[in-house]
Protein backbone atom coordinates (compact mmCIF):
# COMPACT_ATOMS: atom_id res chain seq x y z
CA UNK A 1 0.00 0.00 0.00
CA UNK A 2 1.57 3.61 -0.87
CA UNK A 3 1.29 6.65 1.18
CA UNK A 4 0.11 9.78 -0.05
CA UNK A 5 0.57 13.00 1.25
CA UNK A 6 -1.55 15.46 -0.03
CA UNK A 7 -4.96 15.08 -0.35
CA UNK A 8 -8.30 16.13 -2.56
CA UNK A 9 -10.45 18.41 -1.64
CA UNK A 10 -13.26 15.28 0.07
CA UNK A 11 -10.22 14.95 2.57
CA UNK A 12 -9.23 19.07 2.86
CA UNK A 13 -12.09 20.78 2.68
CA UNK A 14 -14.81 21.84 5.13
CA UNK A 15 -17.67 19.40 4.98
CA UNK A 16 -21.32 19.98 5.95
CA UNK A 17 -22.18 18.31 9.50
CA UNK A 18 -25.07 16.01 9.91
CA UNK A 19 -25.52 12.80 12.82
CA UNK A 20 -26.70 10.23 9.61
CA UNK A 21 -27.06 9.69 5.74
CA UNK A 22 -30.83 10.81 5.70
CA UNK A 23 -30.19 13.97 7.48
CA UNK A 24 -27.39 14.63 5.46
CA UNK A 25 -29.81 13.59 2.55
CA UNK A 26 -32.49 16.22 3.54
CA UNK A 27 -29.49 19.05 3.70
CA UNK A 28 -28.02 18.09 0.24
CA UNK A 29 -31.62 17.98 -1.82
CA UNK A 30 -31.31 22.12 -1.15
CA UNK A 31 -28.29 22.69 -2.25
CA UNK A 32 -27.02 26.04 -4.30
CA UNK A 33 -23.42 25.51 -3.85
CA UNK A 34 -22.78 25.66 -7.67
CA UNK A 35 -24.91 26.32 -10.96
CA UNK A 36 -25.38 22.77 -11.76
CA UNK A 37 -29.02 22.09 -9.62
CA UNK A 38 -30.49 24.58 -11.80
CA UNK A 39 -30.38 22.36 -14.99
CA UNK A 40 -30.79 19.33 -13.33
CA UNK A 41 -33.78 17.26 -12.85
CA UNK A 42 -32.91 16.51 -8.86
CA UNK A 43 -30.12 15.71 -6.70
CA UNK A 44 -28.44 12.15 -6.76
CA UNK A 45 -27.60 11.65 -3.19
CA UNK A 46 -25.53 8.36 -2.82
CA UNK A 47 -27.03 5.01 -1.70
CA UNK A 48 -26.53 2.19 0.52
CA UNK A 49 -26.05 0.67 4.06
CA UNK A 50 -24.56 2.78 6.62
CA UNK A 51 -22.47 0.03 7.75
CA UNK A 52 -21.01 -0.24 4.57
CA UNK A 53 -17.48 -1.36 4.42
CA UNK A 54 -16.48 -0.20 0.87
CA UNK A 55 -17.63 3.26 -0.87
CA UNK A 56 -17.46 3.66 -4.90
CA UNK A 57 -17.60 7.05 -6.46
CA UNK A 58 -18.30 7.43 -9.40
CA UNK A 59 -17.97 10.97 -11.41
CA UNK A 60 -21.84 12.39 -11.26
CA UNK A 61 -25.35 11.54 -12.40
CA UNK A 62 -26.23 10.36 -16.09
CA UNK A 63 -29.45 11.07 -17.98
CA UNK A 64 -30.44 7.96 -16.05
CA UNK A 65 -29.18 8.93 -13.03
CA UNK A 66 -30.68 12.14 -12.65
CA UNK A 67 -34.39 11.03 -13.95
CA UNK A 68 -34.41 8.05 -11.49
CA UNK A 69 -32.70 10.16 -8.49
CA UNK A 70 -30.32 6.88 -7.87
CA UNK A 71 -26.68 6.47 -8.48
CA UNK A 72 -25.32 3.93 -11.18
CA UNK A 73 -28.90 2.91 -12.87
CA UNK A 74 -28.10 3.65 -16.06
CA UNK A 75 -25.80 1.27 -18.48
CA UNK A 76 -22.97 1.74 -16.77
CA UNK A 77 -24.33 0.66 -13.48
CA UNK A 78 -25.58 -2.34 -14.85
CA UNK A 79 -22.22 -3.02 -16.34
CA UNK A 80 -20.66 -2.45 -12.25
CA UNK A 81 -23.11 -4.56 -11.46
CA UNK A 82 -21.97 -7.45 -13.66
CA UNK A 83 -18.25 -6.57 -13.08
CA UNK A 84 -18.92 -6.43 -9.12
CA UNK A 85 -20.68 -9.70 -8.93
CA UNK A 86 -17.48 -11.15 -11.29
CA UNK A 87 -15.04 -9.60 -8.28
CA UNK A 88 -17.00 -11.37 -5.66
CA UNK A 89 -17.83 -8.17 -4.03
CA UNK A 90 -21.99 -7.58 -3.20
CA UNK A 91 -23.30 -3.82 -4.37
CA UNK A 92 -26.06 -4.46 -1.74
CA UNK A 93 -23.63 -3.96 1.22
CA UNK A 94 -21.44 -1.16 -0.58
CA UNK A 95 -22.34 2.37 -0.20
CA UNK A 96 -22.26 3.79 -4.24
CA UNK A 97 -22.06 7.84 -4.60
CA UNK A 98 -20.69 10.26 -6.92
CA UNK A 99 -18.10 13.11 -6.55
CA UNK A 100 -20.87 15.82 -7.87
CA UNK A 101 -24.26 14.90 -7.63
CA UNK A 102 -25.93 16.94 -9.87
CA UNK A 103 -25.96 16.06 -13.82
CA UNK A 104 -24.25 18.45 -16.10
CA UNK A 105 -24.95 18.16 -19.80
CA UNK A 106 -25.26 19.82 -23.05
CA UNK A 107 -28.24 20.10 -25.30
CA UNK A 108 -27.64 18.52 -28.89
CA UNK A 109 -31.23 18.25 -30.40
CA UNK A 110 -33.21 17.08 -27.88
CA UNK A 111 -31.04 14.54 -26.15
CA UNK A 112 -28.84 15.62 -23.14
CA UNK A 113 -25.08 14.63 -23.24
CA UNK A 114 -22.89 14.11 -20.53
CA UNK A 115 -20.53 17.14 -19.66
CA UNK A 116 -17.35 17.09 -17.46
CA UNK A 117 -17.85 18.42 -14.04
CA UNK A 118 -14.79 21.42 -13.74
CA UNK A 119 -12.39 21.43 -10.34
CA UNK A 120 -15.07 24.03 -9.17
CA UNK A 121 -17.89 21.72 -9.22
CA UNK A 122 -15.63 19.53 -7.80
CA UNK A 123 -14.55 20.90 -5.07
CA UNK A 124 -17.93 22.22 -3.94
CA UNK A 125 -19.77 19.11 -3.99
CA UNK A 126 -16.52 17.92 -1.51
CA UNK A 127 -18.97 19.44 0.90
CA UNK A 128 -21.44 16.41 0.29
CA UNK A 129 -18.96 13.59 -0.50
CA UNK A 130 -16.53 14.57 2.75
CA UNK A 131 -19.53 14.54 4.85
CA UNK A 132 -20.65 11.18 3.38
CA UNK A 133 -17.15 9.37 4.03
CA UNK A 134 -17.20 11.07 7.00
CA UNK A 135 -20.88 9.40 8.80
CA UNK A 136 -19.59 6.33 6.98
CA UNK A 137 -15.93 5.79 7.90
CA UNK A 138 -15.31 2.90 5.26
CA UNK A 139 -12.57 0.66 5.37
CA UNK A 140 -12.00 1.32 1.60
CA UNK A 141 -12.90 3.77 -0.82
CA UNK A 142 -12.90 2.90 -4.62
CA UNK A 143 -12.25 5.71 -7.05
CA UNK A 144 -14.10 5.12 -9.97
CA UNK A 145 -12.40 7.51 -12.69
CA UNK A 146 -10.50 10.55 -12.95
CA UNK A 147 -13.30 12.99 -11.54
CA UNK A 148 -13.57 10.55 -8.22
CA UNK A 149 -9.89 10.19 -7.69
CA UNK A 150 -9.16 14.13 -8.27
CA UNK A 151 -12.09 14.64 -5.42
CA UNK A 152 -10.63 12.50 -3.35
CA UNK A 153 -6.54 12.65 -3.86
CA UNK A 154 -6.00 15.57 -5.35
CA UNK A 155 -4.97 16.49 -8.97
CA UNK A 156 -1.79 15.31 -8.70
CA UNK A 157 -2.62 11.72 -8.57
CA UNK A 158 -3.40 9.90 -12.37
CA UNK A 159 -5.60 6.98 -13.15
CA UNK A 160 -3.14 5.95 -15.32
CA UNK A 161 -0.27 5.34 -13.25
CA UNK A 162 -2.03 4.27 -10.16
CA UNK A 163 -4.94 2.22 -11.87
CA UNK A 164 -5.23 -1.21 -9.48
CA UNK A 165 -3.15 0.62 -6.68
CA UNK A 166 -4.77 1.06 -3.26
CA UNK A 167 -3.27 4.22 -2.26
CA UNK A 168 -3.48 5.37 1.95
CA UNK A 169 -3.63 8.93 2.71
CA UNK A 170 -2.71 9.70 6.18
CA UNK A 171 -5.80 9.19 8.89
CA UNK A 172 -8.23 8.59 5.38
CA UNK A 173 -9.55 5.42 4.56
CA UNK A 174 -7.27 3.76 1.65
CA UNK A 175 -8.57 3.91 -1.90
CA UNK A 176 -8.21 1.94 -4.75
CA UNK A 177 -8.10 3.40 -8.19
CA UNK A 178 -9.39 2.11 -11.07
CA UNK A 179 -11.62 3.61 -14.06
CA UNK A 180 -15.08 3.97 -14.48
CA UNK A 181 -16.96 1.95 -16.16
CA UNK A 182 -18.70 4.10 -18.55
CA UNK A 183 -14.75 4.01 -20.15
CA UNK A 184 -15.50 0.50 -21.19
CA UNK A 185 -18.80 1.03 -23.17
CA UNK A 186 -17.32 3.71 -25.20
CA UNK A 187 -14.78 0.64 -26.51
CA UNK A 188 -15.55 0.26 -29.64
CA UNK A 189 -12.92 -3.11 -30.51
CA UNK A 190 -14.30 -6.26 -29.27
CA UNK A 191 -10.85 -7.92 -28.07
CA UNK A 192 -9.81 -4.26 -26.43
CA UNK A 193 -13.43 -4.22 -24.91
CA UNK A 194 -13.10 -7.60 -23.56
CA UNK A 195 -9.50 -7.29 -21.92
CA UNK A 196 -10.25 -3.70 -20.39
CA UNK A 197 -13.62 -5.74 -18.96
CA UNK A 198 -11.28 -8.24 -17.50
CA UNK A 199 -8.62 -5.86 -16.08
CA UNK A 200 -11.91 -3.43 -14.16
CA UNK A 201 -12.74 -6.92 -12.76
CA UNK A 202 -9.18 -7.75 -11.31
CA UNK A 203 -8.55 -4.36 -9.63
CA UNK A 204 -12.43 -4.40 -8.11
CA UNK A 205 -11.56 -7.85 -6.69
CA UNK A 206 -8.47 -6.29 -4.72
CA UNK A 207 -11.61 -4.73 -2.51
CA UNK A 208 -13.00 -8.25 -1.57
CA UNK A 209 -10.07 -8.52 1.05
CA UNK A 210 -12.02 -5.28 2.96
CA UNK A 211 -15.42 -6.39 3.00
CA UNK A 212 -15.13 -8.26 5.95
CA UNK A 213 -17.63 -11.41 7.06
Amino acid sequence: MTIVPKFGPAFTLENAEAKGLDQLKRQAEHCTRCDLHKNATQLVFGEGPPTAEIVLVGEQPGDREDLAGKPFVGPAGRLLDQCLKEAGLDRSRCYVTNAVKHFKFELRGKRRMHSKPNAGEIQRCAWWLGAELDILQPKLVVALGATALYSLLGPKVKVTAERGHVLQPANHPPVLVTIHPSYLLRIRDEEDARANREHFVQDLAKAVAFQVG
